[in-house]
């Protein structure tokens, strides 16, 4: 059997909240297979995000183990995580983080550059053709729509050739139009052999996944294989009402 790209353990992360302590992740189990779109959905808190950001090794958890394709998170300095960031991992963010002065094909490259290597204009020039934006690689982010610039985002994340793209609600500040051609998109990458992570709350977008994983209060407590929008949504509903009855009776006491 080939190893999952992700593999997580026992994955625990507490921080200091406004009250005291929050256990943001309380024991996270995980397989993420190579080449899969899994999407990540759950309640405001049942900790998303934090999950995300640990397995990116852009938070250290409390305990747990973390694998990317074999390499033992915990063990890694600050530095070591850096690189493994700017070489084997790509990220898209809600914000697209586009750097206004730079052309399109200069926020692409970007990632080599920070790392001291050299842009190949030819694999630039194929990145935005990969991505609808051939014609587009002089242009700002000021002349590019919300859907071009995170599609410039998208490409900037596969510059390096990562061996996972993480996505932190990719589509969150995108109209409907455009959220469906980064969707389809990141679908399309997935088909072609790409690990990708999405954190999403909207159950359109986690239908384009492989799998959803539903957390609640910290824990991945259902999963859902070849997601419907509806079944999603369904899902969804359910665990939002048990949160919502769990904060109810936490109120009562």
């Amino acid at each position: 059997m080939t190893a999952p790209m992700v593999r997580i353990r026992e994955l625990r992360c507490r921080f200091e909240g406004d009250g005291g302590p929050v256990d943001a992740l309380r024991g996270v189990d995980l397989d993420v297979a190579r080449g899969s779109f899994a999407a990540i959905m759950g309640p405001s808190g049942s900790g998303k995000t934090t999950l995300l950001h640990c397995v990116a090794g852009l938070r250290a958890p409390t305990s747990g183990r973390v694998e990317l394709n074999g390499t033992d998170l915990a063990g890694l300095d600050e530095t070591a995580l850096a690189r493994i960031r700017r070489r084997r991992a790509g990220f898209v963010f809600q914000a697209f983080n586009l750097l206004p002065a730079l052309t399109a094909a200069e926020n692409i490259e970007l990632p080599l550059r920070l790392d001291g290597r050299r842009a190949d204009p030819g694999r630039t020039a194929s990145l935005l053709t990969s991505v609808g934006l051939g014609d587009r690689g002089a242009h700002r982010p000021e002349q590019l729509s919300g859907g071009q610039q995170q599609r410039v985002a998208v490409a900037r994340a596969l510059v390096t050739d990562p061996e996972v793209v993480f996505a932190d609600e990719p589509t969150g500040a995108l109209d409907i139009r455009s959220a469906r051609e980064v969707l389809t998109l990141l679908r399309r990458l997935s088909d072609r052999g790409q690990t990708t992570i999405m954190v999403t709350h909207d159950p359109v977008a986690a239908s384009f996944a492989d799998t959803v994983l539903f957390l609640a209060d910290g824990l991945v407590v259902d999963r859902l294989a070849r997601p419907s929008a509806a079944a999603v949504a369904h899902r969804m509903a359910t665990l939002v009402e048990s949160a919502e009855r769990a904060a109810n009776v936490a109120g009562v006491r």
